[in-house]
């Protein structure tokens, strides 16, 4: 069981992008004060003009440095969606593993922390279903990363918090690979594999509804769990966008995606309903 009370005044997000941002709204409109992090000025700006209170620094940055993040405020609840930023000078392992311990080691409280992982901890399972018992297999650098944050917020007097590992997000202005349809550039991938995907409000609620579950499991895999063929997705995807029927090409990473499928039954057992957008290729449907 997690720690962090039910009824939250106070909260905080670390990484306010594309899952964040969804979030942010969500809790402001329960009336929360939210404080968000960047070590952008001009993002701040956009963060208070928002009603965020935002939090200007790096959280890669050691305690003193000039662009470090300031002193913390006390929240009930912490989401960790941090994305890389490939045109920061910090590693992945720097940004996910050693900035997510100096949050920790830095926040007042006990506050409940939701760190935002992904199924890529499971490489190529040919096949299988995974779910929260099946151990991870990470076949590229940033799942190794991402199981060596997890074991860091379980095993830190902080945690254990809740770890989810999102299958792929999609959503407004985000469909994997239409723009390569569109352009008819070849998929570099394996068209029987097993695509995983989440759609973006779905997932954002599944963060909000766990922030206030009485008993959370400290790991859910979160999916829609209807995975699907990536040729049934991309052959949608070029119907619904009126783009050139897919092409396909072999994968110069064979292990890039994996071929799993998720099973997310434990989450939505424990929520108590299923995900609003069950199939993907609908939910495409309305967005386009």
């Amino acid at each position: 069981m997690t720690n962090a009370p039910l009824i939250s005044s106070a909260r905080l997000i670390v990484g306010c992008g594309y899952l964040g941002q969804r979030v942010a709204q969500r809790w402001q409109d329960s009336a929360t004060t939210l404080y968000a992090t960047t070590r952008s000025p001009t993002r701040a700006l956009q963060f208070e003009q928002r009603g965020i209170r935002p939090l200007i620094g790096d959280v890669t940055a050691p305690v003193g440095d000039a662009t470090a993040l300031p002193d913390l405020p006390a929240v009930d609840t912490v989401l960790w969606a941090d994305g890389f930023d490939r045109s920061a000078a910090a590693s992945y392992h720097e940004v996910h593993v050693g900035g997510l311990a100096r949050l920790l080691d830095r926040l007042p409280g006990t506050p409940r922390v939701i760190f935002a992982s992904s199924t890529g901890v499971w490489g190529d399972t040919h096949a299988a279903f995974v779910n929260e018992a099946t151990p991870p297999c990470p076949s590229r650098e940033a799942g190794h990363v991402l199981v060596e944050a997890e074991d860091l917020l379980q095993q830190h007097p902080r945690g254990p918090g809740i770890a989810l590992r999102f299958a792929g997000l999609y959503g407004p202005d985000r469909l994997p690979r239409l723009a390569d349809l569109r352009e008819g550039r070849p998929i570099p991938a394996d068209p029987e594999s097993w695509l995983n995907l989440i759609h973006i409000d779905d997932a954002a609620q599944v963060v909000c509804d766990l922030a206030a579950h009485p008993t959370p499991r400290p790991l859910y895999v979160v999916a829609d769990g209807s995975p699907l063929r990536r040729r049934a997705w991309y052959e949608g995807l070029a119907v619904l966008s009126g783009s050139p029927p897919p092409q396909w090409q072999a994968p110069v990473n064979q292990s890039r995606g994996g071929d799993k499928r998720v099973d997310p039954r434990h989450l939505w057992h424990d929520l108590g309903h299923g995900p609003t957008h069950a199939d993907a290729l609908d939910a495409v449907r309305q967005l386009l």
